[in-house]
């Protein structure tokens, strides 16, 4: 198992070093390939409507003149050991990890980062445990009760969560729960460790209208999953062996169906801890996807550089713990 994990870390790690230098590429080494010139990339960092001066200093400060090469090590160096910003009125110290620096907001990007990674946690962990929790049980319910009223409704219910897009579901559900019924508070974001009932209050539609469109795919993996595994004959041998139902269920069939699902949801989390952009513009909640969005309108490439790469990085880690669970449900894959 040790083995294992020490080449499922070695992996992800490389992987990072690629991301980072092909990211690094399509944001420096393809616009001057396509004839961008260094001044064009230093207003790119300073926002809209920048001054001369403010363009040739941002120049001078990153480099932009300097090989591709010699400009990716800097950028590597600021990950790893840090760096320090000259704003022309003062020199701000951005500590490893550093993604660079917004002129434009006048703060590190990794700053930035922090203050929004709570926010879209926040959202993604607790819609996360809603649409693994109804999506799994209602798959495997409706696999159970193949052809029943129950099973009509529920893949009804999952084609029509699949179907809506959130900004619909979102706004139709501020619309009547919050603001017509008033069954519940203006969706907003408290910290936890201050007030954990206010903190899960505000965030409940968010969660439910995310769940909404995750746990309706989910009931549909997961209902085909277990239609194909329940013909299997290991589950036929586990009856006839006299073992109760609920085992046969839960510790033979249910087990070999969650690893395609598992598959499936390191890809949807690190996703959505990446920027749940369509939820967090709904609901006017302020994380990682919203600060993606405001990068782009703003013309903000130092945001939305580090943006990316945070957005890289979840993706990484969601599918290593993956592969660490695949060891743990299968111990075949150890092996592989």
């Amino acid at each position: 198992m040790i083995a294992f994990l020490i080449r499922r870390i070695i992996g992800a790690v490389a992987l990072l070093v690629v991301i980072s230098m092909v990211t690094f590429a399509i944001f420096f080494l393809l616009p001057r390939l396509a004839g961008t010139t260094p001044d064009d990339l230093a207003s790119r960092f300073a926002g809209r409507a920048p001054t001369p001066q403010t363009v040739q200093a941002i120049k001078e400060r990153f480099g932009f003149d300097d090989p591709v090469p010699v400009q990716y090590g800097r950028f590597v160096k600021a990950i790893v050991l840090g760096d320090t910003y000259d704003t022309g009125t003062a020199k701000i110290d951005c500590p490893a990890p550093c993604l660079g620096y917004s002129f434009r907001t006048n703060t590190s990007v990794t700053e930035q980062l922090l203050d929004r990674i709570p926010v879209t946690f926040s959202l993604v962990i607790g819609a996360a445990v809603i649409w693994l929790l109804v999506g799994v049980s209602v798959g495997v319910l409706s696999a159970l009760r193949r052809g029943t009223v129950f099973d009509r409704a529920a893949m009804v219910m999952a084609l029509a969560g699949v179907s809506l897009p959130i900004f619909f579901t979102g706004l139709l559900s501020l619309t009547f729960v919050v603001h017509a019924w008033g069954l519940l508070p203006s969706v907003s974001y408290h910290s936890f460790t201050d007030n954990p009932v206010k903190w899960a209050s505000s965030l409940i539609l968010p969660w439910t209208t995310l769940a909404f469109l995750y746990a309706a795919m989910y009931a549909r993996l997961t209902r085909a999953g277990m239609l194909e595994t329940m013909n299997e004959d290991f589950i036929r041998t586990a009856r006839a062996k006299g073992l109760p139902e609920r085992t046969v269920v839960t510790k033979h069939a249910l087990r070999a169906t969650l690893t395609p699902l598992l598959t499936v949801f390191g890809l949807d989390l690190g996703l959505l801890l990446g920027g749940a952009i369509l939820t967090e513009q709904t609901f006017s909640l302020k994380g990682l996807g919203r600060l993606a969005l405001d990068g782009v309108i703003g013309s903000d490439l130092p945001v939305v550089l580090g943006t990316v790469m945070t957005a890289a990085l979840f993706i990484v880690l969601a599918n290593l713990i993956v592969d660490i669970l695949y060891g743990v449900i299968d111990p075949r894959v150890r092996h592989s």
